[in-house]
């Protein structure tokens, strides 16, 4: 399949799930209109009799919809809709998807529903998942339901559940599934396959087979292609990949997500510190993982936690949002008082208030640039001790000859604006110190909040556009006092 296939049938997808969405809206439309009519009805003697009918026409059509939906396509549509309306969409869901549909929601809109459920259907609706996904659930449902859950769970998932919620979120451990098929060494290839043939289906993107020992120590990896390809006699010791990436349950997911990328796997075996094999890594976990991490990323840039909803009540938002409008505020007073201190230069020379947002504004877009490319070059672990001094020194020259090229730009405005040769001179400078600034703080921001142990994408733009701004005001009125008083 070509790029330009892949990319019609992700659009053809794409443009099919915004048509169920649609569907859904006009049906929720309709609902309400109806209930608004009803309602100016009231004094009808057969008023909750035509309620009761009308009501159940359109939940029936709501609920048939939904039931020919993928859980993802459904998700996709909850996360859509305004609260109400999803609510409402909610309860029409019959059981057996509810458990499915929480596995595809974010964070943020999966707390909201399970905090509508009433206990006994949240159960029932946990009960349907098996123990790797529970996993997904330890900490957004009350302990006391989990522990119920649990109870209906068989010994083996049991322990597995408690096994893999022992790990924290960025740890292979927590992201690996118990269905591995594992086979030995001393095994030929027709017994291999008449066992694949006994079972009733192979787990999902299963490429290949673990060899394990006695002591299900990991020896190596049977590729299915081997399976098929070679003569029904020959051993699996013969065919084994002794050399194929394996994980610890212990080792940061980020850093598989990366080996998944680059050697191009479907799934790989997860040991623990003994070499015992332990369970499995497969491909759609990690693209889950990287689409949240991902996603979380983008909104800590802004200041934003990773898990808001976009129809989040009012008063969760605003809160959401205060602890950084609150540091803004006060980097947004120290600006002032920057301006402050040169109330007697603009005073004088009115221009340089006009100017100002110019020099302060084109500094906090080239460094927002640079911390961008930072934080994926972290992300991605293209950043090491060995390359951060090269990574600065390229990034203050990439400054540099910015600086001088729209220094230039800008010096060469300010004069035919102003006809003030000294201004422009004085605009020039303002502009390439400031570049140069913004370079330097943009890989210097995200690189201590790494080396503190913190996201490097959690407010690097706030504090960014603070130090451009404060410095670009003091930097161009310093330079206007120091040359054109």
């Amino acid at each position: 399949m070509t790029d330009s296939d892949s990319a019609a049938m992700t659009r053809q997808s794409s443009h099919k799930v915004e048509d169920h969405l649609r569907q859904i809206v006009k049906l929720l439309e309709k609902h309400q209109l109806v209930e608004i009519m009803i309602d100016r009805d009231r004094r009808s003697p057969r008023h909750d009799l035509i309620e009761s009918l009308v009501h159940r026409q359109h939940l029936v059509e709501l609920q048939l919809k939904l039931r020919s939906l993928h859980p993802a396509d459904i998700a996709f549509i909850l996360e859509a809709l305004p609260v109400d309306d999803r609510l409402l969409v909610w309860r029409q869901m019959p059981d057996e998807q509810g458990g499915e549909v929480l596995l595809e929601v974010s964070d943020a809109v999966r707390d909201s529903l399970i905090e509508i459920l009433e206990r006994p259907a949240l159960v029932r609706v946990l009960g349907q998942l098996d123990a790797d996904d529970l996993t997904e659930f330890a900490e957004a449902v009350p302990d006391d339901v989990l522990t119920e859950v649990l109870q209906s769970l068989n010994a083996r998932d049991r322990d597995w559940l408690r096994t893999t919620m022992a790990y924290t979120e960025d740890q292979v451990g927590h992201l690996m599934s118990q269905d591995v098929l594992t086979v030995r060494e001393n095994q030929r290839v027709e017994q291999v396959l008449r066992l694949l043939r006994g079972r009733e289906d192979l787990p999902p993107n299963t490429d290949c087979l673990f060899v394990v020992d006695a002591r299900h120590l990991l020896k190596g990896v049977l590729p299915l292609q081997a399976l098929l390809l070679n003569e029904p006699q020959t051993s699996v010791a013969e065919l084994m990949l002794t050399d194929s990436v394996v994980f610890n349950a212990t080792d940061n997911a980020d850093d598989a997500a990366r080996a998944f990328e680059r050697y191009d796997l479907v799934s790989a075996p997860v040991v623990n510190e003994r070499g015992r094999l332990v369970g499995r890594l497969t491909v759609d976990e990690v693209v889950d993982y990287i689409r949240e991490e991902s996603e979380e990323d983008v909104l800590n840039m802004a200041g934003l936690r990773g898990d808001e909803d976009l129809f989040a009540p009012i008063w969760d938002s605003a809160r959401n949002r205060w602890l950084w409008l609150s540091v803004n505020l006060c980097t947004a007073f120290i600006a002032s008082r920057a301006i402050g201190l040169f109330e007697g230069t603009i005073s004088q020379i009115v221009a340089l208030a006009t100017l100002m947002p110019i020099i302060a504004g084109i500094g906090g877009n080239s460094g927002n640039q640079t911390t961008a490319l930072v934080v994926r070059g972290l992300a991605l672990g293209e950043i090491t001790p060995e390359n951060t001094w090269h990574l600065v020194f390229k990034e203050l020259g990439v400054g540099l000859l910015n600086g001088i090229v729209w220094g230039a730009t800008v010096g060469l405005f300010a004069y035919l604006l102003y006809w003030n040769l000294p201004l422009g001179g004085v605009m020039a400078a303002a502009m390439l110190l400031n570049l140069l600034l913004a370079a330097l703080m943009g890989v210097a921001i995200p690189l201590i909040l790494h080396s503190l142990g913190r996201d490097p994408a959690l407010g690097s733009s706030v504090l960014l556009t603070f130090i451009t701004d404060g410095m670009g005001f003091f930097i161009f009125l310093g330079l206007a006092t120091i040359f054109l008083l």
